[in-house]
């Protein structure tokens, strides 16, 4: 009795390891073609704010009298994580191993509101829950934040929008350009980054003269 039942718990061991080959041969082969995620890029860029007020600092005032800095439009190669890379005038493609950890227009929306809370003083906020409520909107459409590779250059331009509330609604484009950057994220992130800051600056003072 006691030996038939080692060779019966010996076949059911046995049947057992079968079945784990099994699953385990079946398990590598769908390893090799199914992916449990996209692929992690080799860095991150994000955009930050260059200038800003000093820590401690404040504005205070009513909503009605604040700057609203509303989301830019984009353009559709911009509406992405990736970055673009401007081959040609009709072809685009996109920078190897690297992504936005945000979209790259709501990133440049805190970029220029910090620029414009930095060069004007005044209550600046960021929304577009605000709309009915601030002074001064600006917003406007985001054209390039990319590099160009027959120049060589990093290159972020923006169609700005100001309007006041009751009055006409003025517009301006603006532009940066980094020269002699290599198509590498580790020189196209900086320069992208103080592109981005150069053109908010300009709109910035845009809207203090105005």
């Amino acid at each position: 009795m006691g030996i038939m039942m080692r060779n019966v718990t010996m076949r059911v061991r046995a049947a057992g390891a079968a079945r784990g080959a099994v699953i385990a041969s079946v398990s590598l082969a769908l390893a090799g073609c199914i992916s449990l995620g996209a692929k992690v890029p080799e860095q991150l860029l994000r955009l930050t704010p260059e200038a800003g007020a000093e820590v401690g600092s404040q504005a205070t005032g009513q909503l009605s009298e604040a700057i609203v800095v509303l989301d830019p439009e984009a353009d559709r190669s911009l509406d992405v994580l990736r970055v673009p890379v401007q081959v040609n005038d009709s072809s685009i493609a996109y920078l190897k191993d690297v992504s936005w950890v945000e979209k790259p227009a709501r990133q440049f929306r805190g970029v220029l509101a910090e620029a414009i809370r930095t060069a004007t003083g005044r209550l600046v906020v960021e929304g577009t829950e605000y709309e009915v409520t601030g002074k001064t909107l600006v917003g406007g459409r985001l054209q390039r934040m990319g590099y160009d590779a027959a120049t060589g250059a990093v290159v972020v331009r923006f169609d700005a929008m100001r309007r006041e509330r009751g009055g006409e609604i003025a517009t301006r484009r603006f532009e940066a350009v980094v020269n002699n950057v290599k198509p590498e994220a580790a020189w196209v992130g900086p320069a992208l980054n103080q592109a981005a800051n150069d053109v908010a600056r300009q709109v910035a003072d845009w809207i203090k003269g105005e």
